[in-house]
């Protein structure tokens, strides 16, 4: 019931703020790296919009599945790289605050992306 009360109080925190999380990061992530996310999501964005187009122009769907296999290629790899710098940096930050709670939000973030 507790993590059903936590995932019902982040949708309200979202609805209520109109974005996607109700937490900030601490430490400023570089401009270079906000630089290089922002261009992968721009590309991933790009190819999702081509199969949108594909699917309208009733393309093959070999061909569908295969830009579709790319976008989701793409969106793994900018998971894990935001992955390492939540390890690198978040995570890292709270232990050495000792906060061991954020063990178990680690876990849960990995179990998402197997």
């Amino acid at each position: 019931m507790g993590a059903e009360n936590t995932e019902v109080q982040a949708a309200a925190e979202q609805a209520e703020h109109g974005c996607c999380c109700g937490r900030h990061k601490d430490t400023e992530r570089s401009q270079e790296f906000q630089a290089d996310l922002q261009k992968r999501l721009n590309r991933v964005i790009g190819q999702l919009n081509g199969v949108k187009r594909m699917i309208d122009d009733n393309r093959y769907c070999g061909d569908v599945l295969v830009q579709l296999a790319a976008a989701e290629a793409a969106i793994k790899r900018t998971s894990d790289i935001v992955l390492r710098d939540h390890l690198e940096t978040c995570v890292t930050e709270q232990i050495k605050a000792g906060n061991t709670e954020i063990i178990d939000e680690v876990m849960d973030l990995m179990r998402k992306f197997r």
